[in-house]
């Protein structure tokens, strides 16, 4: 007992000395516009600017000599534009290159004629909008297109040992120049001219609502995403792939705040109450609670039992007083195969003097309205009509006769909080669809971009999530390198292989860097997806969600998480001095190993704590009311392992964090939430209180839903009854209207042959007066 005193003292001296500190991050559809613009290229790609400006240079100084190109007045500018794309449609494949790396270099900004990183970024927006104005956008599909269906190209690259940047050559420059177009029009900035901003409409229409051909862009670049997973074309440089999806996606259906506007407007069609606060504002004002628990105590989980369910028995408390960390210890298994940072790197050295210890402020008020669904004031006046009365009502809300007045004033409060969702009104609406076919008609869907998009993608959904979520397991740091799977270096690395040990280093933060940006592409795109679906309708989400737990998202998430989540969300695998368009304009210092491992001065990375808390929400999306799925959470041991997310002093991800902690507390005993307090009142503060929810106790009537295979099977059974009414026309033959009004049928015209008047006697003969009626016939008919 003395020993454990001591230990536990110590662990508490140390808990004070090695808090994270407050990360200032501040969430958004994406990172600033020159980050998400230097995320395009590796820096195995730094020397094709200048191979790009060359092609530029030798081209323009032959048509307008002794000329700049930031010279040229409007005219002249697209004047050389068309030229260029004249020289597109040249047969020769090496020419039609170099005319793309012209073309490429205009969008990158004719950083040669720039001074600083402003003039190129500057540059580079202006020259997107007039590539744009004048079809290039176009020209680069058709080309896009040719490449994805060049065989030659993908029985060349499967033939190679391993492939490098020189075999997807033709296919980035074309996807970078898509990408600078889209992302460039895509961000808006105050000093734009009105006609870039018709401009952007116009684009964003055309990517959206696709005119020549039959599938919107977003469907094409998925479609290059399955071919590369199915292992037919593995020299795609995915990365670019990956990042061009999420920004068409992220421009054709709307950010996270053209969401939120959506939501309202939608409300307000439907004739329900607005939203009790905007989630967006309430996040941003949150503050980040202290981590519950010291970084060093926690073991890292065996990854294998995160691959397939534990028996273990859920429901079976664990008896002995074990206090908060220890818990942990005993949830999370033995020592992890991924080897724990050496304690050194975790820890650094420890101040002399002790901190000052933070005054506790508790706040005014919790910071979210609580909500009630219809289905749990159901619940509530069913157990209290079954204790007072002996009988229940069925669904009646309105009847409280018989009832104490103490249950009076409760409904009345439950009723107050009542929050009907816009998925509620699609599911009654989808239910009364099913009842009356023939007496409601045909319900009107609107054309939105987010509709189209999903009746393109129908029909190969689930191979595009499987797809994604292979790319993302390959990416993520956690994943040990197999035989089966995925290469997704295929565009970072470079065709000789590094000699030094400078250029070995290089490589590896280029590696690194390069996943990073993956996860952080599929991560932002699943995210979008789900949450514009959702919108739009339902069981487009419930369907999507489905094929993600199908694919094993649920667990892919938690591997992804149970890894030292400081050290990535601080991780330095950047070397600013290379990045666009810093690289473009600025003579770069000798590169050192100290100064590549010293990376830059940054707090924490943004695309890796974007990266988290997009698959925080993703978590959330698939498991929100969903029984079966959160005793995923609870098989998987996913407890553990976002105690240790806490860490991150982060509002936003805390909250999330906090989210799945709280949905599968009933499930995890009574001794789990006695030491675990901290955690408890952190989701108390921080989580929307459902009034009736018996998260902290575990006395729910939905505590132990043993039958989860039912409920998903009734979701399915719900998804394809919605797809098939609304998608399949050709099956609607059964239910085709029948005239059955005597007139109108003998009022009909028919159009008859003309030798009919001929042969008309003699059909009435043989098929009327011939043929005896049995009317006895009639009275014996089933």
């Amino acid at each position: 007992p003395k020993g454990r005193e001591l230990f536990r003292s110590q662990r508490k001296e140390s808990e004070g000395s090695v808090d994270c500190p407050n990360l200032e991050f501040e969430y958004g559809d994406a990172d600033g516009h020159g980050a998400e613009l230097a995320e395009l290229y590796s820096y195995t790609e730094e020397p094709e600017l200048s191979h790009n400006r060359r092609c530029f240079e030798e081209d323009f100084h032959t048509q307008v000599p002794d000329r700049r190109w930031l010279e040229l007045d409007r005219a002249q500018q697209k004047a050389y534009i068309m030229h260029l794309l004249d020289g597109l449609e040249v047969v020769n494949r090496d020419k039609r290159l170099r005319v793309a790396r012209a073309i490429l270099y205009l969008a990158q900004g004719v950083f040669g004629d720039c001074d600083n990183e402003g003039d190129v970024l500057h540059w580079s927006r202006h020259n997107s909008f007039l590539l744009y104005q004048l079809g290039t956008f176009s020209a680069f599909l058709e080309l896009l297109n040719m490449e994805i269906e060049n065989s030659q190209a993908c029985s060349s690259a499967l033939r190679k040992p391993a492939i490098s940047l020189a075999d997807s050559t033709e296919l980035r420059v074309l996807l970078s120049v898509m990408y600078l177009m889209v992302e460039n029009i895509r961000v808006q900035q105050e000093t734009d001219p009105p006609e870039w901003q018709t401009c952007r409409e116009t684009f964003r229409m055309e990517l959206s609502f696709p005119v020549h051909t039959e599938e919107p862009f977003a469907l094409l670049l998925f479609t290059m995403v399955t071919k590369f997973c199915s292992g037919h074309a593995p020299h795609f440089p995915m990365k670019k792939v990956l990042l061009l999806l999420w920004k068409v996606l992220l421009f054709t259906l709307g950010g996270f705040e053209a969401l939120q506007a959506m939501k309202v407007r939608r409300r307000e069609e439907l004739g329900l109450p607005p939203l009790p606060e905007d989630s967006i504002q309430v996040v941003r004002g949150m503050r980040a609670a202290s981590p519950p628990t010291c970084a060093i105590e926690l073991p890292l989980m065996k990854q294998d039992s995160l691959d397939i369910y534990n028996e273990r028995d859920p429901f079976k408390n664990d008896e002995g007083g074990v206090d908060e960390e220890e818990n942990d210890e005993v949830d999370g298994g033995m020592e992890g195969e991924l080897e724990l940072v050496e304690r050194d790197a975790l820890i650094p050295a420890l101040p002399a003097q002790r901190p000052p210890i933070e005054r506790v402020s508790f706040p005014k008020g919790l910071p979210w309205a609580p909500k009630v669904r219809q289905k749990d004031i159901e619940h509530f006046l069913e157990a209290s009509r079954n204790k007072f009365i002996g009988f229940t009502l069925g669904q009646d809300t309105e009847t409280l006769i018989g009832l104490p007045r103490p249950i009076h004033e409760s409904v009345k409060t439950l009723k107050q909080h009542k929050y009907v969702s816009i998925s509620d009104v699609q599911i009654k609406n989808e239910e009364e669809l099913e009842k009356c076919p023939m007496s409601l008609g045909e319900e009107e869907v609107q054309e939105t971009p987010c509709e189209v998009l999903y009746r393109a993608m129908l029909y190969n959904l689930p191979q595009y999530m499987i797809a994604l979520l292979k790319i993302l397991l390959a990416a993520a740091p956690t994943s040990k390198a197999k035989t089966d799977s995925i290469n997704i270096l295929a565009d970072v690395l470079p065709e000789e292989m590094p000699i030094t040990v400078l250029q070995s280093m290089k490589l590896g933060i280029d590696v690194n860097r390069h996943k990073e940006i993956i996860v952080k592409s599929i991560s932002a795109l699943l995210l979008l997806l789900l949450k514009h679906f959702k919108l739009n309708h339902i069981y487009q989400f419930e369907y999507v969600s489905q094929h993600l737990v199908f694919a094993n998202c649920i667990p892919l998430i938690l591997k992804f998480f149970n890894q030292n989540i400081m050290s990535y969300i601080t991780a330095k695998n950047s070397i600013s001095v290379l990045d666009y368009p810093h690289c473009t304009v600025c003579d770069l210092p000798e590169l050192t190993a100290e100064s590549l491992e010293a990376g830059d001065n940054n707090q924490f990375c943004w695309r890796n704590l974007f990266s988290c808390i997009n698959l925080l929400r993703i978590l959330n999306k698939l498991t929100k009311w969903k029984h079966s799925r959160t005793m995923m959470l609870v098989v998987f041991k996913s407890a553990p392992i976002l105690k240790r997310a806490l860490k991150v002093k982060q509002a936003m991800m805390q909250l999330y964090v906090l989210k799945l902690l709280k949905i599968q507390t009933k499930y995890l005993g009574r001794q789990w939430r006695k030491s675990n307090m901290k955690t408890m009142s952190a989701i108390y503060q921080k989580v929307r209180h459902r009034m009736n929810d018996d998260w902290a106790y575990g006395n729910d009537i939905d505590a132990r839903p043993w039958d989860f295979q039912a409920e998903e099977c009734t979701l399915r059974a719900n998804i394809e009854a919605f797809n098939s009414r609304r998608y399949d026309k050709a099956q609607d033959s059964e239910f085709a209207p029948v005239d059955n009004c005597l007139q109108s049928v003998l009022g009909q015209r028919l159009e008859l042959p003309e030798d009919f008047h001929y042969s008309y006697e003699l059909w009435l003969e043989r098929e009327v007066f011939s043929q005896p009626i049995r009317w006895e016939e009639l009275l014996h008919c089933q």
